[in-house]
């Protein structure tokens, strides 16, 4: 569906995830309740916003960090995943998931229209017209691939929408492309020093996804897009510390190249398993300085 109408990819998705979503979040509310009868309100948001969590990650990130090629379908995945979790919240406030209201909610809460009225315009317009493409041609021409990745990148909140012109507008456009180039550039070689740091980026992207929709059914706040002109500070962190930790198993691989340390007459055996220890290695330290981090309050 996504490819056959690309421009129509955030209003798609929503619109599935009501219709196919929708009641899976309505039983999955209903046997929250019914497993945990004494737990309060608040309790029964935070086990939603976790199991949510955790869905996005381990949809997102395992799948998406050592299988380079299956990214888009990675994304696509996680977006569902935050979609369920935005139905189960307002299933638990006495909202109907299965109605049509919850796509354009969903739509704001993710920041891809300003209100809801906008979105339920969007929604009415892209269920009305014939996509542009069909699914082959698409197929075909790998920049829409590259274009439906970036767009589901930004609706993730992995990256965020400009909305300023002139040469701040192409610089941080610009970064938006080396950002998932990024992806593809250090999944290719060492994949698994990428794959915490996805798994970092979805929890945190998630996070922010679910406050926004807890504030909006659980506080009666007004349902208003944040417009972001900008790329989110963490992930530009995020991206140093991995291309740093990139920079371990290449460098470890240069000294074997550089040194002529052989295995069966050839460098390049030794280059692989240089490559796959030392990622290997970088990943576990990734994963015990985060969970120190939490055990510490962090």
């Amino acid at each position: 569906m996504a490819f056959d109408d690309p421009q129509c990819l955030p209003e798609t998705l929503a619109a599935f995830a009501v219709r196919r979503l929708g009641p899976a979040a309505a039983r999955s509310v209903a046997r929250l309740r019914k497993d945990h009868p004494d737990v309060d309100p608040a309790g029964l948001r935070a086990l939603v916003v976790a199991r949510g969590r955790r869905a996005t990650v381990s949809e997102g990130a395992f799948v998406g960090g050592p299988f380079l090629l299956f990214v888009p379908v990675a994304f696509c995945a996680a977006l569902l995943s935050q979609a369920r979790t935005v139905l189960e919240l307002a299933a638990l406030k006495g909202g109907d998931p299965t109605a049509d209201d919850r796509a354009a909610e969903l739509l704001v809460l993710q920041g891809v229209h300003e209100n809801p009225g906008r979105a339920r315009e969007a929604l009415t317009v892209c269920h009305g017209e014939q996509p542009a493409t069909s699914k082959r041609s698409a197929l075909r021409h790998p920049v829409v691939l590259w274009n439906l990745t970036l767009r589901m990148a930004r609706v993730l909140g992995l990256l965020t929408a400009p909305d300023r012109t002139g040469w701040s507008h192409r610089l941080v456009q610009a970064g938006r492309w080396v950002l998932l180039g990024l992806v593809f550039v250090v999944g290719i070689v060492a994949p698994l020093v990428w794959l915490p740091y996805m798994a970092m980026s979805y929890h945190q992207a998630t996070s922010r996804l679910t406050d926004r929709a807890t504030a909006f059914y659980f506080t009666d706040s007004a349902l208003v897009s944040r417009r972001r002109a900008h790329l989110d500070p963490a992930l530009i962190a995020g991206v140093a510390r991995t291309l740093l930790s990139f920079l371990v198993p290449v460098a470890l691989a240069a000294a074997a190249l550089v040194t002529g340390v052989r295995i069966a007459g050839s460098n390049w055996p030794v280059v692989g398993i240089l490559l796959f220890t030392a990622s290997v290695a970088v990943g576990a330290v990734w994963h015990w300085r985060r969970r120190r981090h939490r055990k510490s309050g962090g």
